[in-house]
């Protein structure tokens, strides 16, 4: 077995990508840990997780790959809620998509659950209507 990181064994041979479930425990996990102020704000927001988004994302969104989008927000943003609430209305929602973000992941030198939290703030971010910039303010101050 080869040796990694001064010496100590690591298998490789029995590791898979983390499944649905997993990457719906890092969302929460990153949710829980946003500011609660942040958090206050987002009411009632549901968090799926997806392996990839579905055609009407993929034409909608004009993407060249469903590997081309890590996430959406989907929903009625507050900057444009309406004054009186319309019945029937789905909840708003973020989706992570798993599969882009695991290639993501591959092709860059950054955490699985940095990546999950960074797209989960941005796609909230969206939701409130915010900037890049109070977004990224958003993460930095992450407890």
């Amino acid at each position: 077995m080869k040796l990694f990181g001064g010496g100590a064994k690591f298998d490789w041979k029995d590791l898979k990508a983390p499944e649905i479930d997993d990457f719906e425990a890092m969302a929460a996990e990153a949710y829980a840990a946003l500011p609660a102020d942040f958090r206050a704000l987002t009411g009632e927001i549901e968090i799926r997780v997806a392996d990839f988004p579905d055609e009407d994302v993929v034409k909608e969104m004009e993407l060249d790959s469903d590997f081309d989008i890590l996430g959406l927000f989907y929903g009625t943003g507050l900057a444009h809620d309406a004054a009186v609430p319309e019945t029937g209305r789905l909840p708003n929602r973020v989706w992570l998509y798993r599969r882009p973000i695991l290639d993501y992941w591959a092709e860059h030198d950054e955490k699985l659950g940095d990546i999950v939290s960074h797209v989960l703030v941005h796609e909230i971010g969206h939701h409130f209507g915010l900037s890049d910039d109070d977004m990224y303010g958003i993460e930095d101050n992450e407890p």
